[in-house]
């Protein structure tokens, strides 16, 4: 897909502001730091389970800000590393619009719905990569990294 595809697609996520910070990424001069995917990708995982906290607590602002964040995480990712497809990131809409609608309703059950939702997708990126050994899960606690899944497939 072409650039510019690229831009059009993230822009129906509501990230039009996150593809131009990361397009300023696209070529880096010597001197600016690009992150490694798998940072992007750390980034990402605290983004999505600051956004649990912050839905858990019903604080619609914070879930919002975290999730404007987490799409920008997302983005960012997407324009740096052309190794993954656009279609990925597209299929993540409907579950963003949905934790979006969520958040913009305070409603709780739509919100827990949505994240689980959006975790799926996430589960289906790491697939379609070849990383399925990253598996993300909705978060049962506060503790860091509750959002990951360490054990291999088909253990507990």
């Amino acid at each position: 897909m072409k650039l510019r595809e690229w831009m059009l697609a993230l822009a129906s996520v509501g990230a039009v502001s996150a593809v131009a910070a990361a397009q300023d990424l696209k070529s880096p001069s010597a001197d600016q730091y690009v992150p490694r995917l798998g940072d992007a990708m750390s980034a990402a995982q605290t983004r999505h389970q600051k956004l649990w906290l912050a839905g858990k607590a019903q604080n619609w602002e914070l879930a919002a800000y975290e999730l404007s964040q987490l799409k920008a995480s997302l983005v960012e990712a997407a324009v740096l590393y052309a190794g993954i497809p656009a279609s990925n990131v597209m299929t993540l809409e409907p579950s963003l619009q949905s934790m979006t609608d969520a958040i913009n309703a305070k409603d709780g059950r739509k919100f827990t719905k949505a994240l689980g939702e959006l975790t799926e997708g996430c589960n289906a990126c790491h697939r379609s990569m070849g990383r399925s050994f990253v598996v993300m899960k909705v978060p049962t606690d506060q503790q860091p990294f509750a959002n990951q899944q360490f054990a291999p497939a088909g253990k507990p």
